[in-house]
């Protein structure tokens, strides 16, 4: 330590410094006096008796050598003589304040070596220093090593842009059919480019309080768009869309990436995933080992030979081989058919779901970073989700949600009509598009908070009373990001189909909107809610406040057309249940498969 520099230490001797002689390459003693410390006297600047006293006790004195041994009192560096100051002594050591005299013949020795105590903290704080410095460099790298594992592909413009914290998430859940990893060649189809076998969208609403996981049958037939893709040189491709296709060929079928998937479902829904991440069959076998299994019921004994799955009635305890055995097995189950193995699988998941939350594992360190392991190697995700940072973002933002509140159902189907032998299935057009706009419009499947109960209440509120004659409807049109023309279609309507002869065209609002909204005066409430009612528009688009004057200077409503409208006469009223007929389950129940 520097005695020196702290002005103070342990019986040291500010003053006694041992310095690197630049010109020997040898450590000497600094006799320079320091400069007056608080509290500490300035040496005392000896007069001329003084000096003369001295120099005659030198003459008296036996010499000392100028190169005896460091440690003595008025020695110097070997071989260097100690410099004379004419005039002026050299101070001797001063002693600490407090600190009992020291005996003659021991004025400048080394400074006391530390006592055991302290040898001991300062090993145990030094070591520990360096375990916290190399544990911090270890975590650096093995972070790096996770971001070495995550394999990503282009979305091509097909994604949002990525997920944000501030609004509700989609992600798209592929599950393909690829062969790739030890042993899974044996499952027949070994050289399968990887289709849309497995294929959720999970929507997780904008307050996280909610989220549902939407599945979508492998053999629906639907419209696939063209997909630009980028190429391994970096090129870009368009591949052609194919009508009429199963939706299992969105992947893999022709060169087709995630991102065609992507474009699939947002041209089937009308949602627009904000990222995709795609898991093999190996992913089934790594995630579950690492979470030490997921049990799963059975309510009757199944012995599929096509799958590999033997197992008796009751409950379980699955990961590894047996685990992907479960989730591809179809002909055991329910009509034997794929829609019987997607309610499996989203058994599965439910149990899955639990587990990773469940204290068994998240108080697990072993656990966790096999599942970080495991999950960073198991998955192909979008080029923004390509890093451990991101991800971990991501999955706080899905951590918030109870597993109570995560609904399971499946895109509404019937029998394709157009086969003879059932083997593809299309969309109940009666049912679907209102699972859709649910999600769209962040609906939960399952019971909301108190405080959307009561959001809800306040908007029926709204549609509730008296109307008044479509005939004196005053009402101002403006398109605020609908398609172009969209005023004057429902202009024409109004007053053509409808008897709102009292509506005129205001051109383009000052800003786009979202939804459409329905702005209306305290003593235009009765008008607002006829032209609800014939528009089709919900409570939470009427919004109470001010009228505007028309082009003849009357007071009338404003109806802006936002980005959500559909055209004049089609209705904006969102679904506020499932439909009848939509079968649904939340993941914090444990369902037997039948």
């Amino acid at each position: 330590m520097d005695a020196q520099g702290r002005g103070r230490a342990d019986d040291i001797d500010p003053a006694d410094q041992w310095v690197l002689n630049p010109n020997t390459g040898e450590y000497e003693l600094r006799l320079s006096a320091s400069p007056p410390q608080p509290g500490v006297p300035s040496p005392r600047r000896p007069s001329t008796a003084d000096a003369g006293r001295r120099t005659r006790s030198r003459t008296e004195a036996p010499s000392r050598s100028r190169t005896e041994a460091p440690g003595r009192s008025g020695s110097a560096a070997p071989g260097r003589a100690r410099p004379e100051t004419p005039g002026r002594a050299v101070p001797p050591p001063r002693r600490r304040r407090g600190a009992p005299e020291e005996p003659p013949g021991r004025r400048g020795r080394r400074p006391a070596k530390a006592s055991k105590g302290k040898k001991v903290l300062l090993w145990t704080g030094g070591t520990m220093a360096f375990v916290l410095v190399a544990g911090a460099g270890a975590a650096y790298f093995y972070i790096e090593h996770l971001n070495d594992n995550i394999a990503s592909v282009s979305d091509d413009g097909a994604s949002t842009g990525g997920f944000s914290k501030d609004k509700a998430i989609n992600i798209l859940l592929i599950g393909t059919d690829k062969r790739t990893g030890a042993g899974n060649d044996k499952y027949g189809d070994a050289g399968s480019p990887g289709h849309a076998d497995t294929t959720i969208l999970l929507h997780v609403s904008k307050d996280r309080s909610n989220a549902t996981a939407l599945s979508i049958p492998r053999d629906l037939v639907t419209d696939i768009p063209d997909c630009p893709t980028t190429q391994e040189d970096g090129s870009q491709k368009i591949i052609p869309g194919t009508p009429n296709a199963r939706f299992n060929t969105s992947l893999g079928q022709d060169g087709r990436t995630p991102s065609c998937t992507m474009r699939t479902v947002t041209e089937l829904t009308g949602i627009k995933p904000d990222n995709f991440m795609v898991a093999d069959f190996n992913a089934v076998k790594t995630l579950t080992s690492a979470v030490g299994g997921v049990e799963v019921c059975l309510a009757k004994d199944i012995d599929d030979p096509d799958s590999k799955l033997k197992l008796s009635k009751g409950t379980h305890t699955i990961e590894g081989e047996q685990a992907l055995a479960f989730v591809r097995t179809r002909h055991s189950v329910g009509f034997g058919g794929d829609l019987s193995r997607i309610g499996l699988q989203q058994q599965f998941l439910s149990a899955l779901m639990r587990k990773l939350k469940s204290n068994d594992t998240l108080t697990s360190p072993a656990k966790m970073l096999d599942l970080a392991e495991a999950g960073t190697k198991a998955l192909t995700v979008d080029s923004q989700l390509d890093s451990i940072g991101k991800l971990k973002d991501l999955g706080l933002e899905l951590g918030k949600l109870n597993t109570k509140n995560l609904t399971f159902t499946t895109v509404p189907v019937i029998d394709n009509p157009a086969e003879k032998v059932k083997s593809t299935v299309v969309l109940n057009e009666s049912t679907a598009p209102q699972v859709f706009d649910m999600i769209k419009n962040d609906v939960s499947f399952t019971a909301v908070k108190e405080q959307k109960k009561k959001e809800k209440a306040a908007e029926a509120a709204r549609l509730k009373g008296s109307k008044a004659p479509a005939s004196e409807v005053r009402v101002r049109i403006l398109n605020g990001g609908a398609v172009a023309g969209s005023a004057q279609e429902t202009l024409s309507w109004l007053q053509n189909e409808e008897g709102v002869t009292k509506s005129e065209n205001g051109g383009n609002a000052p800003a786009q909107l979202a939804k459409t909204t329905l702005e209306y005066a305290p003593d235009q409430a009765a008008q607002a809610r006829r032209l609800a009612d014939l528009m089709g528009l919900p409570g939470s688009a009427m919004k109470p406040g001010e009228s505007v004057d028309n082009s003849q200077g009357l007071p009338a409503m404003t109806l802006t057309l936002g980005k959500d409208f559909k055209g004049a006469g089609v209705s904006l009223t969102t679904p506020t249940k499932t439909p009848e007929g939509v079968q649904k389950s939340t993941a914090d129940k444990v369902e037997c498969a039948k």
